[in-house]
C-alpha cells in the first residue's frame, strides 16, 4: 500500500517552502539523452556543430512591431523536452520557461481551437476531435474562424501562415482546397494521412501538393523547409516596404503524436531508453481514485514493453523537431531578424504513459496530461529565467494580439502574458489564482465528463459520475492519494464555488473569477502552517495579503 503518512513536519517544510518559492512541480522524470552533437542552427536539415549562443537583445521593446514564430508540437509531455537538446539551449538556456503552464482541454482539437480563439471549451464548444462535439466540422459549421489570431493579425498588416497540423478531420465538410480566413499563406495537411509522417498531402496555398516516401519527404522537415522559406521571403519583403510588414508564424508538426514515426536518421537513437517509472507508474493502489481508474488492472510484461517502445519512438521523432528549431533561428539570425522576433514553444497538450495504471494516452486531468512546456525567446526576454505563474493555452492569443497592437475581440478569455515577459514581472500570488480544465468523453476509455479547478497548490475534479477527485500537490505532488474524502469541507466549498462559477464564464468575466481568492475562506493553510510554527495570521493578514501570500510569510517566520 502506498498511502504514505504526513511526512515529519521538518521535512515538510522544507519541501513546501522550495515548492511554494518556485512553484515548479515538475513530477516525471528527466530524460537521459544520448551522445548526438548540438546542431548550429542553419537552414539546412542537419548541420552537426556546436550550437551558437542566441544573440543577446535588449531590455526595451523593439522599435517595429514584432515578428511572431510560434511552435505547437502534437502531444509532447513536459518531461520529454529534456530530450531535445537544441530546445533546452536555445529556448530554455537562452529564454524563457514557464513552468505553470497548463491547457484548458487536454485534446487536440479543443486546445488548438483554443490557441485560435483565446477562449475556454465551454466558450468555443469544441469539446472532442470529431463531431458531432468538436472537430475541424464544428468548427467550420460554428463560423469560428471568421474571427481568430490570424484574422487579428492580418488585419493590423501581419504576414500571416500556417504549416502542418490545423485542426483534426480538416478539411471535412468544406473543399479539399478550403484555406481559412486571414491566412495569406497556406501549408496544411490534409485529413488524417500525415501522422504516418510519409505519403501524405499538403494544400498548398490552394494547391493539393503529395510528399512520397524518400527520406526528404519525411513530414517535420518539410514543414521546417517552407517555413523557413516563408520567414526569408517575409524578411526581404519588409525590408522593401516603407512601414515594413511583420510576420506571423503557425508551426505545427505532428511529432510526437502516435505513431511517432521517427526521420530515417533518428530510427536508432534511444535504443535502450525505457519510459520513466516515477511513484505514479503502475500504481500499486488505486482504490481511492473513480471507478474508471480504480478498476484497471496493474500492467503486465507486454504492456509495460509497449510503452517503451512507443516512448523511444516519440524521443526519436522529436529530434527532426528539435533540428528544426534551431535551424529556424538559424534563418532569423541569417536575415537579421532574430532581433525582433518572438519564439514561442509549446504543445497542445501533455501525454501519460503508465502513471496511475493507465496505458499510453491524454485526455484526463492528472499532471502528465494537462502541463505542457512553454519557453519564449525575444526582444527583451531575461534569458535562462523562469517564471511560476499559472499560465493557460487561452494566453497565447491576446499575447500575439498584444504584441501586433490588435485588439482582440470581447469574447477572448484569456490574459496577454507580456507582463511575464519583462524582468520585473508581477508576483506569482497577484497574477492567478486558479485555472479551469474541462473534459468531454471521447470514447471508451477516456475518463467520463469532467470539469477540475487547478490552483498552485490542489487539483480539484468533479466527474459527471458523482464522483470526485482532490489531491494536494504540495503534501502529494505525484498524485497518489485523493483526499477528497477527508480533505476540510470549508476548502472543498470553495473549490466548488469557484469551479461552478469558472464552467459558465464568458469572456472578459472570465479572469476576475480566476483571480478571485476563494480559498481565503478555508483555514487550511494555517492550520498546516500552525503545526509546525505556532503561528496564525489574523484575519486582516490574511484578507490584506491574499491566501498564497499569507501562506508564504507564515512559513518564512515574516507574519507574526
Amino acid at each position: 500500500m502506498h498511502r504514505s503518512s504526513h511526512a515529519t513536519w521538518p521535512l515538510l517544510r522544507l519541501l513546501t517552502l522550495v515548492i511554494l518559492l518556485s512553484s515548479c512541480i515538475q513530477p516525471a522524470q528527466p530524460v537521459t539523452t544520448p551522445d548526438r552533437p548540438l546542431l548550429t542552427p542553419t537552414t539546412a536539415s542537419i548541420a552537426p556543430t556546436p550550437t551558437p549562443a542566441v544573440t543577446p537583445t535588449p531590455a526595451a521593446a523593439p522599435a517595429s512591431r514584432p515578428n511572431i514564430l510560434f511552435i505547437v508540437a502534437d502531444d509532447l509531455d513536459a518531461a520529454s523536452v529534456s530530450a531535445m537538446p537544441q530546445v533546452q539551449a536555445l529556448l530554455r538556456g537562452q529564454g524563457l520557461t514557464f513552468t505553470q503552464a497548463f491547457v484548458t482541454n487536454s485534446v487536440c482539437c479543443p486546445s488548438r481551437t483554443t490557441f485560435l480563439r483565446g477562449q475556454y471549451t465551454h466558450s468555443h464548444h469544441i469539446y472532442t476531435n470529431r463531431a458531432p462535439d468538436g472537430g475541424f466540422e464544428l468548427v467550420y459549421q460554428l463560423g469560428l474562424e471568421q474571427s481568430t489570431v490570424a484574422t487579428w493579425l492580418h488585419d493590423a498588416g501581419y504576414r500571416t501562415a500556417l504549416f502542418g497540423k490545423y485542426l483534426n478531420n480538416y478539411p471535412e465538410t468544406a473543399s479539399e482546397t478550403y484555406v481559412p480566413p486571414g491566412w495569406d499563406e497556406w501549408y496544411a495537411t490534409v485529413r488524417n494521412g500525415p501522422y504516418q509522417f510519409f505519403d501524405y498531402d499538403l494544400n498548398e496555398n490552394g494547391a493539393i501538393v503529395h510528399h512520397g516516401t524518400a527520406p526528404e519527404d519525411y513530414l517535420t522537415d518539410v514543414l521546417g523547409r517552407q517555413a523557413t522559406s516563408f520567414i526569408t521571403r517575409s524578411v526581404a519583403l519588409a525590408q522593401e516596404m516603407p512601414q515594413g510588414a511583420p510576420f506571423f508564424v503557425y508551426l505545427a508538426p505532428y511529432a510526437p503524436h502516435k505513431p511517432s514515426t521517427p526521420a530515417p536518421r533518428h530510427a536508432r537513437l534511444f535504443a535502450n531508453v525505457q519510459a520513466p517509472q516515477g511513484p505514479s507508474f503502475d500504481e500499486e493502489d488505486v482504490s481511492d481514485k473513480p471507478a474508471w481508474v480504480s478498476t484497471r488492472r496493474r500492467l503486465n510484461r507486454s504492456d509495460l514493453a509497449e510503452i517503451d517502445r512507443e516512448y523511444r519512438n516519440r524521443l526519436r521523432s522529436l529530434q527532426a523537431v528539435d533540428e528544426m528549431v534551431a535551424s529556424l533561428i538559424g534563418a532569423l539570425q541569417a536575415s537579421g531578424a532574430i532581433s525582433n522576433t518572438y519564439l514561442f514553444f509549446t504543445s497542445d497538450n501533455g501525454y501519460h504513459q503508465g502513471q496511475h495504471r493507465l496505458p499510453a494516452g491524454k485526455t484526463t486531468a492528472y499532471e502528465e496530461d494537462i502541463r505542457v512546456p512553454l519557453f519564449v525567446i525575444g526582444p527583451g526576454v531575461p534569458a535562462g529565467a523562469s517564471r511560476a505563474h499559472l499560465t493557460l493555452n487561452t494566453d497565447l492569443a491576446p499575447t500575439f494580439a498584444a504584441l501586433a497592437g490588435a485588439v482582440p475581440p470581447d469574447f477572448v478569455e484569456g490574459r496577454s502574458l507580456l507582463p511575464l515577459l519583462a524582468s520585473d514581472p508581477p508576483a506569482v500570488e497577484d497574477w492567478r489564482a486558479c485555472v479551469l480544465i474541462e473534459h468531454k468523453t471521447l470514447e471508451i476509455g477516456d475518463p467520463p465528463t469532467y470539469e477540475a479547478l487547478r490552483t498552485p497548490q490542489f487539483l480539484y475534479v468533479e466527474y459527471t459520475t458523482g464522483e470526485h477527485e482532490f489531491y494536494d500537490l504540495i503534501l502529494d505532488p505525484y498524485e497518489l492519494e485523493n483526499r477528497y474524502a477527508s480533505a476540510d469541507a470549508g476548502l472543498l466549498r470553495g473549490l466548488h464555488q469557484q469551479l461552478s462559477a469558472l464552467r459558465q464564464c464568458q469572456g472578459a468575466a472570465c479572469g476576475p473569477l480566476e483571480d478571485t481568492p476563494l480559498l481565503a475562506q478555508s483555514w487550511y493553510f494555517p492550520v498546516i502552517a500552525s503545526q509546525q510554527t505556532g503561528k496564525l495570521p489574523s484575519q486582516a493578514a490574511w484578507v490584506n495579503l491574499g491566501p498564497l501570500r499569507a501562506f508564504k510569510q507564515i512559513w518564512l517566520g515574516e507574519l507574526e
